[in-house]
């Protein structure tokens, strides 16, 4: 095991050029930003722009998220990221929802806690939606529409037209279908739908606008290795490409480009890691090319944004895992990503405190101006490892991608199980290297000392009890001041339309505009499109 990948590929003492086959080493002959992309996806890459620091953040009330927003960018990152409280965003429940008032204490730890677009106009508050390319919140399916309504309701009260915004949606489904699953959740089939419809309503509208970003990061940190991660990723793409082109309105040509921006982790095992990106690339260009005839440069250039694993970082001597976040950023460029976003190292504590977020936009700065890694596009490529690494990378994630098709495709594996099962394999795994001592973790089970001399108070934020209270403020108020009658009417409307086979987007925008709460609008969905508990599912559990 000491010698193999973290995917379970055998790593040979040395490599040469026999370990590379012929038919690939003529893939290389292109430079970058020439297909299939595996050399990068534009011809000069960080010489002419940089990749983007995107930075994850988020907690506790709007007031609190405004200011760290604030200051990240002063401090240098080139793009917002809102995270939302996982209690109330994630399953659309307000916070006086007994669910949530239950434990109060947790509310705003895992994310910011909002109540409607009012919520949403103060955490952008002084934010220049029209130069900074964000992306929202709305990491799972049923948020994603509330979420990027009410930042695009923003936009559009200062003056600004959706053609004008840039930014990326998420909408994702291994967070909470396969990761983390939420309770009352809309079934798999409705996610499906709601996804589409973005997708076809920012074709319409939003030309700068990624509609979904497809988060390989959530499979991995899942459990999947990187076969498993390419295929599942790949796989959730063909079934926006193909539901689609089934609706009859759009065909794969028109809108492929819009989904060709995804999201990778990037962990410890630092060779496999860069490989994966680069075959990410390949993939996605031969997929689009073989199975839908699609060759356009702009469609086929895949974009990746990276996070480096949360999962690898510790909660023994945290400061160890600035050296963890640096070599995974490393690998990342290496691998050609356009954004990133480094963990923060006292995640494993708590979310990230002011001082860990810094120390994660450090480490890009300074790989980015003190070590020339910006100056040579693909500085590995021609590697006798890393080409055969991709060689065998690729030639897995196929084999599971056309197990997931056999089986139906990517959604029909989230509602048997088998996704989850794979996922959790992997996760028994590695809990038994570990156990076996066989996987190393310096400071946790190896190179032990008595006095690491590291002490990380983690983040001093408000309380959980306080964020509730606040809220529940602001909802009251909402509920008070809100013309109850039009609210009510757009509730209706998006219900209509939901058990109906029209565009959700604008029925949810007209509901958020009308002053409903997340709670109200997430009552609609499970009314009209039931839920979808893990305990009532095959779910490898």
């Amino acid at each position: 095991m000491e010698h193999q990948s973290a995917s379970g590929i055998e790593r040979k003492l040395i490599y040469d050029r026999n370990d590379v086959p012929d038919s690939w080493w003529d893939l290389l002959r292109g430079g970058a930003g020439e297909a299939p992309f595996i050399r990068g996806a534009y011809p000069e890459m960080y010489r002419s722009k940089p990749w983007r620091i995107f930075q994850l953040s988020g907690f506790g009330s709007p007031e609190d998220m405004n200011a760290r927003l604030k200051f990240l960018l002063k401090a240098g990152e080139t793009g917002i990221i809102v995270k939302h409280d996982r209690m109330t965003d994630d399953h659309l429940y307000d916070v006086d929802h007994p669910e949530v008032a239950e434990r109060r204490e947790d509310v705003g730890l895992t994310g910011t806690v909002t109540v409607g677009l009012r919520d949403y106009q103060t955490i952008m508050d002084g934010i220049p939606i029209e130069s900074v390319y964000a992306k929202p919140g709305g990491g799972v399916p049923q948020s994603a529409p509330y979420t990027q309504s009410s930042y695009w309701s923003v936009a559009l009260s200062r003056g600004l037209k959706l053609s004008q915004i840039a930014g990326t949606g998420q909408s994702d489904f291994f967070l909470t279908y396969l990761g983390c699953p939420c309770k009352e959740q809309i079934p798999p089939e409705a996610a499906l739908r709601f996804n589409l419809d973005i997708i076809e309503f920012c074709n319409e509208h939003m030309p700068k606008w990624v509609p979904v970003s497809i988060a390989g990061y959530n499979g991995a940190d899942s459990g999947l290795n990187a076969p498993q991660e390419l295929a599942a990723v790949l796989s959730t793409a063909v079934e926006y490409l193909d539901g689609i082109q089934a609706r009859g309105r759009l065909k794969p040509a028109d809108f492929a480009h819009q989904i060709g921006g995804v999201n990778f982790r990037v962990s410890m095992d630092f060779f496999e890691e860069i490989a994966k990106l680069r075959v990410a690339r390949k993939m996605w260009h031969d997929l689009l090319l073989n199975r839908y005839g699609i060759s356009d440069p702009k469609a086929s250039r895949m974009r990746i944004h990276v996070v480096t694993a949360g999962s690898a970082m510790t909660y023994q001597e945290p400061f160890n895992n600035i050296v963890r976040g640096t070599v995974m950023a490393l690998a990342s460029a290496l691998g050609g990503t356009q954004s990133l976003g480094v963990s923060g190292y006292d995640e494993a504590l708590s979310i990230p405190s002011d001082h860990a977020h810094l120390m994660s936009i450090r480490i890009q700065q300074v790989l980015q101006e003190e070590t020339g890694l910006t100056s040579v596009v693909d500085p590995l490529g021609g590697s006798f490892y890393i080409e055969s690494l991709c060689n065998e990378l690729e030639k897995r994630a196929w084999e599971v991608f056309d197990e997931i098709q056999g089986q139906g495709g990517f959604v029909a594996t989230v509602q048997n199980g088998w996704l989850r099962g794979r996922a959790s394999d992997e996760q028994t795994a590695q809990a038994k290297r570990f156990e076996a001592n066989e996987m190393k973790l310096v400071g946790v089970n190896a190179h032990l000392v008595d006095d690491p001399i590291m002490h990380v108070d983690g983040f001093e934020g408000r309380s959980g009890d306080v964020t509730w209270a606040q809220a529940m403020e602001r909802l009251t108020v909402l509920r008070r001041e809100r013309h109850t009658t039009a609210t009510m009417t757009a509730l209706r409307e998006l219900e209509g339309v939901c058990r109906g086979d029209g565009n959700i987007v604008p029925a949810v925008m007209g509901a958020v505009q009308a002053d409903a709460s997340i709670g109200e609008i997430g009552q609609v969905f499970r009314d009209a499109f039931g839920v979808w508990n893990v305990s009532e599912n095959q779910f490898g559990v």
